[in-house]
């Protein structure tokens, strides 16, 4: 195996004394590891941050094998650890993506999304347009993995308007009149799921954390997965109420 891309860093784990296992995020080629020698060491430290933008030479003789990997840095966006909110994000969904995608499988989608919000979060976007950005990007997420939310019409009667609930158990839109007897039960749709062009202010965004986090503790992190769910907590309690 032989790929140079440009990718994103998602993690960067020490292996031995010097190295590191660096799992990279392409945008043709999907999520690949790669064992970088040095990567521990003072100039490669830095490069090696998640969420920055390397180009990446892998090589491996044989599929089975872990890949060699060189590296050198593109983008830094170191500036993002600076920042309680956006280091958090950026430590959550970096690794929330390393540990759900499988290796080798293009991820064009995902890896568009996840770039995007990084480089809006280095750019300054507002808080609240970072914290949507993590629901959306959830959203995105479940969709890959076969879990994707049916937001475009009602569960119940199949209406298109009016659309503020979720069933928890469908994973489907219900309607306003059709779910407010079973209100209590249900999770809220706020529009910034529905329409990315919507104004995210906390309520919504809150409400869209609460619906996107229903769902991928129940269809994603499961198994060794569970582990992220307390850097989901915490950047959860960064937002303000």
């Amino acid at each position: 195996m032989h790929l140079t891309a440009p990718a994103l860093v998602l993690t960067a784990l020490a292996h031995g004394e010097h190295g590191a296992v660096v799992r990279f995020l392409t945008p043709d080629d999907g999520m690949h590891a790669g064992y970088v020698r040095g990567g521990r060491s003072r100039k490669l430290r830095p490069v090696l941050q998640p969420g920055n933008i390397v180009a990446v030479d892998l090589r491996a003789r044989v599929e089975t094998q872990l890949a060699a990997a060189t590296v050198e840095l593109v983008t830094s966006r170191a500036g993002l650890a600076f920042d309680r909110l956006t280091a958090a994000i950026t430590e959550y969904l970096t690794t929330l993506t390393a540990a759900l995608l499988d290796e080798g499988t293009p991820a064009p989608r995902l890896h568009a999304a996840l770039d995007a919000l990084l480089s809006a979060m280095t750019a300054g976007t507002s808080p609240e347009q970072a914290a949507a950005g993590v629901a959306r990007y959830e959203l995105l997420l479940l969709a890959e993995r076969g879990f994707g939310l049916d937001l475009d019409s009602c569960a119940a009667t199949g209406a298109r308007d009016d659309l503020v609930f979720v069933s928890p158990r469908s994973a489907q839109a219900v309607s306003a009149g059709a779910g407010a007897p079973y209100a209590a039960k249900l999770l809220p749709l706020p529009a910034l799921l529905r329409d990315p062009r919507a104004a995210a202010d906390w309520p919504g965004i809150h409400d869209a954390l609460r619906t996107t986090g229903w769902f991928v503790e129940r269809d994603l992190l499961i198994g060794a997965a569970t582990t992220l769910r307390p850097a989901r907590a915490r950047l959860v309690a960064l937002l303000p109420a």
